[in-house]
């Protein structure tokens, strides 16, 4: 049998206050004066600056700011990518991404696409990319999703919702300082943060379970209990904690893979446009025939936060957005794989499908 031969994220600095060695990190990354620093930052710091003051920007090094209001697009990349090969006369010294998943996936995608040809959506895919990315930073400003620390890159392209996974997307450098997490809305803490939980439900309970992941996998969840049911933490105890499960949750994935809630997910996400958190929990919830503790515990968990679920997002929907939806959720092989086994083709039909997806 083969065994994959995974990337780790070579170097991590962690702890509060850490990202004010961001500037001394990337010093001796710089390749000349005409070769920047791009940072690409989620455009609700565009005005915050408690963050921006700790940035220092030298030469041709700039700031473009991006919004997390949708889900990231292979177009986006695209467009990205063109522009800083327009104004820039070097290829860049790095991309720093600093956000929540969205943003960290975006600076993913446009380092490999600096340095492999064509469009962002042809390396949608397994082993796609040929050329090692440009030096890229991954600073979340959110925890859970592990974008920090997975060799993927999800992106929405024209015809499906899929990742770039490859051996060059995983960040060259990251910063884990959980103050930048101090001023996440509760709801958006609490869909991210169940996605880390659910990850963990889905790598502790599939198919391709093995000792690797669920060491990481059972730190992870452990952590996520201890937030968010037992709640006796600090607020700086659970921001610190929830950072290093997002990290263990995104590690415990890296060896096996995510499962049901996920693939159904993507199709929610690629045809309404979800935000991947909330899509998460939306499918979770309705998933005791798969996840009987798992969902039952996430329930208490949302019973506990007082969150209310979107209900009926699938109420209007016609055959046809059924149908592509379905597609999209089908054509994740390994996750169903992971989930239910080899035969699962047999089990899971698309009428069962969509009987899940008309109960959302």
């Amino acid at each position: 049998m083969s065994y994959k031969n995974f990337p780790m994220v070579p170097r991590v600095i962690f702890g509060r206050g850490s990202f004010n060695q961001l500037n001394e990190l990337l010093a001796p990354k710089r390749l000349s004066i005409n070769a920047p620093f791009i940072y690409l930052i989620d455009d609700v710091f565009k005005n915050n600056t408690w963050l921006l003051s700790r940035i220092s920007l030298a030469y041709d090094d700039r700031i473009i700011f991006v919004s997390a209001d949708e889900e990231p697009k292979t177009a986006q990349v695209d467009t990205l990518v063109e522009d800083i090969i327009l104004k820039d006369k070097e290829q860049p010294s790095g991309i720093i991404g600093i956000g929540g998943g969205t943003l960290l996936d975006l600076a993913k995608a446009v380092s490999i696409m600096l340095t492999n040809n064509g469009e962002t959506k042809d390396y949608q895919g397994w082993d796609l990319v040929k050329n090692p990315a440009i030096y890229h930073v991954g600073i979340p400003t959110i925890s859970g999703t592990g974008a920090e620390v997975s060799r993927t890159t999800v992106l929405t392209g024209p015809e499906r919702k899929l990742g770039i996974n490859s051996d060059y997307t995983p960040f060259d450098q990251v910063v884990l300082d959980s103050e930048l997490t101090k001023e996440v809305p509760k709801d958006q803490w609490f869909y991210t943060g169940m996605d880390c939980y659910i990850h963990c439900i889905e790598s502790l309970t599939g198919t391709y379970l093995n000792a690797f992941s669920e060491s990481y996998g059972k730190m992870a969840l452990d952590l996520c209990k201890e937030i968010f049911l037992e709640g006796n933490l600090s607020e700086v105890e659970a921001q610190e904690k929830l950072m290093m499960a997002s990290w263990h949750g995104g590690m415990s994935i890296a060896y096996s893979q995510v499962g049901i809630a996920h693939a159904m997910s993507y199709g929610l996400s690629y045809l309404l446009g979800t935000k991947h958190g909330v899509g998460n929990c939306i499918v979770f919830d309705h998933l005791e025939a798969f996840y009987p503790e798992g969902v039952k515990l996430f329930k208490q968990m949302k019973a506990k936060h007082k969150v209310t679920l979107p209900q009926g997002i699938c109420a209007d929907l016609n055959d046809r957005e059924y149908d592509i939806m379905i597609d999209v959720a089908l054509s994740l092989e390994p996750l169903w794989e992971n989930a239910i086994g080899k035969n699962w083709k047999k089990i899971i039909t698309r009428e069962k499908l969509r009987t899940l997806y008309q109960k959302m």
